[in-house]
This record gives C-alpha cells, structure tokens and sequence, in this order.
C-alpha cells in the first residue's frame, strides 16, 4: 500500500498526527488516545498498513 493512501484512510477515520520519531511518524486517534508508528517508507507492507489501521480504528 502506498503511504499517501494510508495516511487519507488515517485521516478518515479521524487520526491526527502526534509527532515525528527517529524513522516513523506517529499518528494518534483522540478517542481512544492510541497512538500507532507509521514508517516514513513510499510503500508500506499490507499487514504493516492493516495492523496501524486496525489500531488506530
């Protein structure tokens, strides 16, 4: 999956970005207060991409 298109599913479901890590960004759902590491890579494995999207759900 490509980044672009797992940040605008992030950003559905109402995640927001918390901050920039050493080689992950890390996004945030403020009604769970869960956050998630997306890696800074242009692809993203698809159980990597799923298991963000399921946490951040």
């Amino acid at each position: 999956m490509k980044k672009v298109e797992l940040l605008q599913k992030l950003n559905q479901q109402g995640a927001i970005f918390a901050r920039h890590g050493a080689k992950h960004d890390v996004y945030m759902q403020p009604r769970t207060n869960k956050e998630a590491a997306v890696p800074r890579h242009d692809e993203i494995n698809e159980y990597t991409a799923k298991a963000i999207l399921k946490k951040l759900s």
